[in-house]
């Protein structure tokens, strides 16, 4: 009698799937190939430290670590709420949060001016009373950015929070943990992974902003002009800047990928 233990067939793919699999592939690989053909790679170190390249880099870099810091702060307890609360609605509000995720970023760039703009909902009074304006700001691109990548976060927590074995909390209920000390030294620690994939993930979707980014804070050198910015108005001007930029971001992307390939792109051996 046959000891072989019963597994997964591995034969070869049908042509009829091979042939659109491989045109598939080409077509989402190629252009990134052709990108990396076309970089200016013998003036790439100058172009990368050129003003124009180094101000969107390091404006980017610190936008996209604020709106992170901003996610972390207001996505993770909403997470928690819609993964333990026993909140009437939730699914109504599972699905609000995860809006911008097919909302076109413009369209969010002009709810935020609607809200937050000088006559915007909250932003008329934000003008009067405190003299703030967010609109065409540093601190508009980093709400921007937040406003968009904040569904990353909260869906990758949310996913770990309801992963996560509640016996556990349940336990150090039982102990006298307060709601608090156990969401701060047994809930969290299970759920770092989830936390930390979405950190990175959101990090990544903000760099990459352009949208919502050019309608709420405009395009401003110095100020509001992020790598995505740079690189449309440097494709007219300036082609081999906008390469390098799109180059860095490609980068930043794969890395990021790559190190989260075991929690989201691996596949069972």
């Amino acid at each position: 009698m046959s000891s072989r233990v019963p597994g997964r067939r591995r034969g070869r793919l049908p042509v009829v799937l091979a042939l659109p699999a491989l045109v598939g592939l080409l077509f989402l690989v190629f252009p990134l190939v052709g990108l990396l053909v076309r970089a200016p790679w013998t003036t790439l170190a100058d172009q990368l430290f050129s003003e124009s390249v180094g101000q969107a880099l390091s404006l980017s870099l610190v936008c996209a670590s604020l709106a992170t810091v901003i996610c972390l702060v207001l996505g993770v307890p909403l997470a928690w709420l819609l993964a333990r609360s026993g909140l009437p609605g939730r699914g109504v509000l599972r699905a609000l949060v995860t809006v911008p995720l097919v909302l076109p970023p413009v369209v969010g760039g002009v709810a935020l001016l609607l809200v937050l703009g000088r006559r915007g909902i909250v932003g008329q009074y934000l003008d009067e009373w405190f003299g703030v304006s967010l609109p065409f700001t540093t601190a508009g691109v980093v709400l921007a950015e937040a406003f968009v990548a904040m569904p990353f976060l909260v869906i990758s927590v949310e996913g770990a929070l309801r992963a996560a074995d509640p016996r556990y909390e349940e336990a150090a209920a039982t102990l006298g943990a307060s709601r608090w000390l156990t969401f701060r030294r047994v809930t969290l620690p299970a759920v770092a992974p989830g936390v930390v994939a979405g950190t990175v993930l959101c990090w990544a979707r903000a760099l990459g902003e352009f949208g919502a980014t050019i309608t709420f804070a405009g395009n401003f050198p110095g100020r509001t002009t992020t790598m995505p910015l740079a690189v449309y108005l440097a494709l007219e001007t300036d082609p081999g800047a906008a390469i390098v930029l799109s180059v860095v971001l490609l980068v930043l992307s794969v890395t990021v990928l790559v190190s989260l390939r075991d929690r989201w792109i691996s596949t069972p051996s």
